[in-house]
């Protein structure tokens, strides 16, 4: 068979971990995995997160699906809080950041295609907290443009 591809199975809670305290990203599958084509995490948000700033993407679609606890889902003007099951999908070009501004952390599946912006989440999860315009400078090198 074709070694090139290969399948990817991991138990629970395995993966490459990315974190700053209690919020964390672990991946499941990233670009290297899947010759850039998708990129897999399970995001854990811990309560009170404030989330990304305003953004969007140019090519990427950003998928995600909420499995435990609340997570607030801004895609532009429009806000909503949803629960397990909660689904959205955010196409290039749309404005939208997520948060946790409740008192229990919140658990959610991200899914984005291409791959890439895990790249972004390495560099500020290998600096720790970073300034926002230090951010903005790692982030303007990935597929994520602030949008206000």
């Amino acid at each position: 068979g074709d070694l090139s591809v290969r399948a990817i199975v991991l138990d629970p809670g395995e993966g490459e971990r990315l974190a700053v305290g209690p919020t964390a990203a672990v991946y499941k599958a990233a670009g290297e995995d899947t010759e850039g084509r998708l990129a897999v995490a399970e995001v854990t948000l811990a309560p009170g997160f404030p989330g990304p700033v305003l953004h969007r993407h140019r090519e990427m679609d950003d998928v995600f699906f909420v499995l435990e606890g609340t997570v607030r889902f801004r895609l532009g003007a429009d806000q909503r809080d949803l629960g397990p099951g909660g689904f959205v999908l955010v196409p290039p070009g749309v404005a939208h950041t997520f948060s946790n501004p409740h008192a229990e952390p919140a658990r959610m599946l991200n899914l984005f295609a291409p791959a890439g912006l895990e790249g972004y989440l390495r560099e500020v999860m290998a600096r720790g907290v970073v300034d926002p315009a230090e951010m903005a400078r790692l982030a303007s090198t990935y597929d994520f443009e602030p949008a206000e």
